[in-house]
């Protein structure tokens, strides 16, 4: 559906064994972009790469800061450049979910070194390569996945509530601040998905219910699309 808009671009996908990511890095390859993924089992990058040929797995852990530059250079280098980059792994924090009260310091932590500072040190890594697509005409769009846990106060979700809507935020301030550069930054709530991270989360809910990965990927793809059209539209 998207093959036009993504073929022969170069794209970069964090948490890409699993759920959304996963899905993202399949529709992305059969679309013909040039895709490179990111996740921290380095045995599970190898599977999923070997089960893609021609897309590239790096295996790193986007919360660990000393990582950041690492799979940045990786990134860039293997696809040689970037046109888009899909911050999508994410942490719930404590497991099983914790009241606030209840929740330690260090899961709060760790909730917000990859759903926050993650993105923003990978982001910041990759903004030369983004910046130099938009001076080539190409797309330059940043996509940080988000969740209405950013916006609705639920009970048991206070640390990954928080840093999602930490990170929703730090997109809107960002996209406003680079859009004149043409790098454009967009919040994605891909709503509640049959994922691992969901099912880590609330082991009991009724699978049927959620949406598949496959179809949230299909949205957020038609999304990119339509922002890569609209800046490509003469002011």
């Amino acid at each position: 559906m998207h093959n036009e808009t993504f073929r022969g671009l170069k794209v970069a996908v964090t948490g890409g064994t699993s759920g959304l990511g996963l899905a993202l890095v399949e529709q992305l390859h059969a679309a013909g972009a040039k895709v490179a993924f990111v996740a921290r089992d380095a045995q599970r990058v190898r599977a999923v790469a070997a089960s893609l040929p021609g897309t590239h797995g790096i295996a790193g852990d986007v919360a660990d800061k000393l990582a950041t530059h690492p799979i940045a250079l990786q990134v860039a280098g293997v696809l040689g450049g970037v046109d888009v980059l899909v911050n999508n792994a994410s942490s719930l924090g404590p497991v099983p979910l914790a009241p606030l009260a209840d929740t330690e310091c260090e899961d709060f932590e760790a909730a917000l070194a990859t759903n926050v500072l993650g993105p923003f040190r990978l982001t910041k890594a990759l903004l030369g390569a983004l910046a130099s697509s938009a001076r080539q005409g190409r797309p330059a769009v940043v996509v940080n996945i988000t969740s209405d846990a950013a916006v609705n106060a639920y009970a048991g979700w206070g640390a990954y509530s928080a840093s999602k809507a930490a990170l929703a935020h730090m997109t809107r301030v960002w996209d406003e601040e680079l859009r004149e550069h043409g790098v454009r930054l967009i919040a994605h709530d891909p709503g509640d998905m049959d994922t691992p991270l969901h099912a880590l989360a609330l082991p009991d809910a009724d699978r049927a219910s959620l949406k598949q990965p496959a179809v949230s990927a299909n949205e957020l793809l038609a999304r990119i699309a339509g922002v890569i059209a609209e800046e490509a539209v003469p002011a």
